[in-house]
């Protein structure tokens, strides 16, 4: 694999984020989203570029609550798997939750071993959030948010998937 460079995620790179999405949400590993999705998030991705300019991966950081945050859409094409590109864009956005203050970090993933080499741990069934937190989350429209309450809605739409976690120290 040729040089990667990280980058955060410019509104030119939304259709090679779908082209990089596509394959992975056949296959269910990833929701589909709809384009003006990825555009009105734009700000919560990075990507990898390898030299000749061609995106390899991509991954965003969604902030859901003072000091909670979720790794989504976390992706890289066929060729940049196993080079270690998902590894480097998670470290990317795990240091950018660091700088926004944020001190855990959620992923929903069936890719189990490498989040928990990267330092995630399975969620506990019922992770312990003020009532009045969790009545503040209750009120969110965003599926991530049901899907880290685990709400029985969302419950069909994940089955299979796995709830992880990662402490983070927070910057300032």
């Amino acid at each position: 694999m040729t040089e990667i460079h990280i980058r955060p995620a410019r509104t030119s790179d939304v259709h090679g984020i779908k082209e990089l999405v596509a394959p992975m949400a056949a296959e269910r590993i990833l929701i589909t989203k709809d384009t003006v999705t990825y555009y009105e998030n734009i700000q919560e991705f990075v990507v990898a570029q390898d030299a000749e300019g061609t995106l390899v991966g991509c991954g965003a950081l969604h902030v859901m609550w003072e000091d909670l945050a979720e790794v989504r859409t976390l992706a890289t094409s066929p060729a940049a798997r196993g080079h270690g590109v998902g590894g480097r864009m998670l470290e990317e956005l795990l240091a950018r939750a660091s700088r926004l203050g944020v001190s855990r970090v959620f992923c929903l993933t069936f890719e189990v071993p490498f989040f928990a080499a990267h330092g995630f741990e399975v969620m506990a069934n019922q992770e312990t959030i003020p009532p009045e937190v969790f009545t503040e989350l209750l009120r969110s429209h965003d599926e991530g948010v049901a899907e880290y309450l685990d709400l029985a809605r969302v419950k069909p739409n994940t089955l299979g998937n796995t709830r992880m976690i990662r402490s983070v120290t927070p910057e300032g």
